[in-house]
């Protein structure tokens, strides 16, 4: 299984009642091929540009453990529910895990060379 988080946006009018049957209904998508971690709400926000007229929203976020089967079947109910105007989900690094690519090495040159103080006409 792989960890992941889920961000889900949900309208700013949308009752709290329903953003907690979306939550649990996600829950319970989780819990079928995974397991389910934390719930955390960030609350209600400005968003930085309007989605479908709306300037604020309201942000869970969601962290679980599944397959990719698994969050595929979690991003498609997502996409046809209403109340939720986005979801980002993404896989979370593991603990202590170095980011890939080589590492940088030692004997390359400095981005940016000091220049040579040299005085016309002295020696």
């Amino acid at each position: 299984m792989i960890d992941y988080e889920i961000l889900l946006l949900f309208d700013a009018e949308l009752p709290e009642e329903r953003q907690n049957e979306i939550v649990t209904r996600t829950r319970e998508l989780v819990e079928r091929g995974g397991a389910f971690e934390s719930h955390d709400v960030w609350g209600r926000r400005r968003l930085a540009y309007e989605i479908d007229h709306k300037g604020e929203g309201t942000y869970h976020l969601l962290t679980f453990q599944a397959d990719p089967g698994t969050l595929d079947e979690i991003s498609r109910v997502l996409k046809i529910t209403d109340g939720v105007i986005r979801h980002l989900a993404v896989k979370r690094p593991k603990p202590g895990a170095t980011p890939s690519g080589p590492p940088p090495s030692d004997d390359r040159e400095p981005e940016y060379a000091p220049a040579a103080f040299e005085s016309e006409g002295e020696e």
